[in-house]
């Protein structure tokens, strides 16, 4: 039985990377930094699998678009990516998903401070992204700012309420069908 349930853990940790990897390259072109749809397959992957399992899971994404599967915005990969200007973000996403996920974890009932979490684990992924981005294009901080985080806030905002509130339904009907183990 236990054999079972690591095989099941396995896959599901499986199917959230492939679903981050479907979302992950979905972008859309503004400016040097897309708007991308990874940070919301991360929260729902953290709310369908706890932060650990959530966190592996992104991992995972990560490692497939580091071997060069065009799993990046824009449908690219290989380690040019995670070198060139927005690996930042990339990184960044891996400590957002550790705190997004331990408040989710902590307090999967109170919905405002799951919002929390998600609000300063991105916040954490700017930092990062802010300050590669500033490095990789010689911009000041000021300017990455302008370039990497201003025009994104309200569409994360946004994409952290969606998931503030569809990601408890999705973790509810996972504990009901007892697919949920974290």
């Amino acid at each position: 039985m236990e054999n079972k349930s690591k095989v099941f853990q396995m896959s599901i940790i499986g199917v959230m990377a492939a679903i981050i990897c479907i979302l992950g390259p979905l972008s859309i072109p503004i400016g040097l930094v897309p708007i991308t749809f990874t940070n919301l397959a991360i929260y729902f992957a953290l709310y369908a699998l706890g932060m650990k399992k959530g966190t592996i899971s992104y991992l995972i994404y990560m490692l497939i678009g580091f071997s060069g599967v065009p799993v990046f915005s824009g449908f690219n990969g290989g380690p040019s990516v995670l070198l060139g200007p927005t690996g930042g973000y990339i990184i960044g996403f891996m400590f957002m998903a550790l705190i997004a996920g331990l408040f989710i974890d902590r307090f999967s009932n109170k919905w405002y401070l799951c919002f929390v979490g998600m609000v300063i684990g991105t916040s954490v992924c700017y930092a990062f992204g802010t300050i590669w981005l500033a490095y990789q294009t010689n911009m000041s901080i000021g300017a990455a700012l302008a370039t990497g985080v201003i025009p994104f806030i309200l569409g994360d905002v946004a994409k952290i309420l969606i998931a503030t509130f569809i990601g408890p339904q999705i973790r509810k009907r996972l504990i009901k069908l007892n697919l949920f183990q974290s």
